[in-house]
């Protein structure tokens, strides 16, 4: 198995530098089951960051680009089962990509429950807003 880096991804999806692009498509075409490439759960977070905020991706358009590269076998997801559910809740979710998979590790963690003051990421199912009082 190899690691990729997000930046890797990135060329490969949006082809925006044609070098990069081709490098990036000639080496995850070589992966295979047996031979994978390694997503860690950073490297899914910042993807699907720079596709919405750098390349202005709708999160339809990004959820779709995860649940894609989720399905082909020669990517190994870290928590891909946190990663699945995050892409088809980001969907319709006021929360970002990254607290839905915060919330995913807090649950597979069995921490209950999550505290935060964010108050989308609140909205969460296990999520409790700090309150903060006016001074």
């Amino acid at each position: 198995m190899i690691a990729l880096d997000t930046n890797v991804l990135v060329r490969y999806l949006v082809c925006d530098d044609r070098q990069q692009a081709e490098a990036a498509r000639t080496l995850l075409e070589s992966l295979t089951a047996e031979r994978p490439g390694f997503v860690c759960r950073e490297v899914t977070v910042e993807l699907v960051w720079v596709l919405e905020r750098a390349y202005g991706f709708n999160r339809y358009q990004v959820a779709d680009i995860v649940e894609e590269l989720l399905s082909t076998d020669s990517l190994v997801f870290e928590a891909q089962d946190d990663v699945a559910r995050a892409a088809l809740r980001y969907q319709n979710a006021s929360a970002g990509f990254s607290d839905l998979m915060i919330s995913g590790a807090a649950r597979r963690s069995g921490a209950h429950p999550l505290y935060t003051f964010d108050k989308k990421a609140a909205r969460l199912e296990g999520a409790v807003l700090i309150p903060t009082g006016s001074v």
